[in-house]
């Protein structure tokens, strides 16, 4: 094949591969702009195309507390604070890159 070809099916390829990439990030999760160590959404009520009410997890064990907050292009306000119900389960730790690499890593005695 001419190299100018070879090189633009190099290229397209490429291209094709940054978006398969990026998606398979985000199902991994390893990529989530919207939740933080320690924190989660509980619950999204949307009231209008730009206002939304949020129930937002924050802290850690017994420390853990339910925030609701009235969410504006313009603010966020504090609605009502809340310890969280009994049999909701606590926000899972992270997982961390290595860990995350070590799950997905084949294991030796693993077939090919």
């Amino acid at each position: 094949m001419d190299t100018p070809v070879v090189s633009i099916l190099w290229f397209v390829l490429i291209l094709a591969l940054i978006p398969a990439a990026l998606w398979l990030l985000k199902r991994l999760q390893l990529v989530n702009g919207s939740q933080r160590a320690g924190s989660r959404v509980v619950g999204v009520l949307p009231l209008s195309g730009s206002q939304r009410i949020l129930t937002v997890e924050v802290g850690e064990g017994l420390q853990r507390r339910w925030l609701v907050l009235g969410v504006t292009p313009s603010s966020i306000t504090l609605l009502h604070q809340l310890d969280p119900p009994a049999d909701a389960y606590p926000a899972p730790a992270p997982a961390s890159f290595a860990e995350t690499l070590k799950r997905l890593a084949p294991q030796p005695g693993d077939p090919p």
